[in-house]
């Protein structure tokens, strides 16, 4: 290989890549946690390394020229291998000491994570914690966090994943508003009943109806997927929640409705992170000490 044909800095050309995936070189430098002067130099010198231009700028955002477009592509990969280069020296890591990032939804972060990561600190001190609180299933494989909690199965080969138990999810309302609701034998009875939904999509209602349920889109007159919002507004009366056993049963202004019905439905707990970070000792340690603890809640 001629190495002397190699004439350019890998920060710059990370700098032109995330600038050009981001739009901006104010979005670019936030997404790398560096300053909007430092990545244009960046940016420029890798322009003059090569010798060619590769963006112009329209208005306040950068457009990419011919040529950068016709690099970007290879830029790409090598910021796929970079990553994955970066996985595999993180996975043979075994110092104990650094930070973990855990993804978790709203729920989990606000019932399970805060004693999870006090217990987990006090064990190992030495290791530190960040946590992602979202709803949406972060990339592992792009390193947006180590260890995930999900409610489903991963479908890629090289992700690692662990059932921790099963979490059973009724439907919460207020006592006031309960004593509201009619007797029922059956779901398909509760023409006029109010629940607060995630979105606009009819997902969850295709699938309780295919259950029996008899519900459209006036059944959801409240939308939010903000999970902690729909708790406070069921708590004020405003309709009933889809909430996991082991957090509604511990809201004391809030119990089961219909329980001589039965759960709503039951969905799984993994614990997930990716096969190369599974042989670092530091992630290990974590996704073992989450998987236990989290083993004793659901099972």
């Amino acid at each position: 290989m001629n190495w002397d044909s190699v004439n350019f800095d890998w920060n710059h050309i990370r700098a032109f890549l995330v600038t050009a995936e981001e739009g901006t070189l104010s979005a670019a430098a936030k997404a790398l946690s560096s300053t909007q002067p430092t990545l244009s130099r960046q940016v420029h010198a890798l322009e003059t390394e090569l010798k060619v231009t590769l963006f112009e700028r329209v208005g306040q955002r950068l457009v990419l020229t011919d040529t950068g477009l016709a690099l970007l592509e290879y830029a790409r990969e090598m910021g796929a291998s970079a990553l994955k280069f970066s996985l595999a020296a993180t996975g043979k890591s075994q110092q104990i000491e650094g930070t973990v990032i855990i993804s978790v939804g709203e729920l989990t972060a606000t019932y399970i994570m805060p004693k999870l990561i006090a217990k987990l600190r006090q064990a190992e001190p030495g290791i530190n914690i960040e946590v992602v609180v979202t709803n949406e299933p972060s990339d592992l494989k792009r390193r947006e966090a180590d260890i995930a909690i999900r409610s489903f199965h991963p479908k890629q080969a090289d992700l690692i994943a662990k059932k921790v138990g099963d979490e059973v999810i009724w439907l919460y309302g207020t006592p006031e508003y309960l004593q509201q609701q009619p007797v029922i034998t059956d779901f398909s009875q509760l023409e006029n009943i109010q629940i607060i939904g995630f979105d606009r999509s009819s997902s969850v209602t295709d699938i309780l109806n295919r259950q029996g349920w008899n519900l459209s889109k006036q059944n959801f007159s409240i939308i939010t997927p903000f999970q902690l919002l729909q708790l406070e507004l069921c708590k004020e009366g405003q309709g009933l929640i889809f909430f996991p056993e082991n957090m509604g049963d511990i809201e004391p202004k809030l119990a089961r409705a219909f329980e001589h019905m039965g759960p709503i439905m039951t969905l799984p707990v993994w614990l997930v992170c990716h096969q190369e970070l599974r042989t670092s000792l530091r992630v290990r340690c974590v996704f073992d000490f989450i998987a236990q603890e989290m083993q004793d809640i659901y099972l």
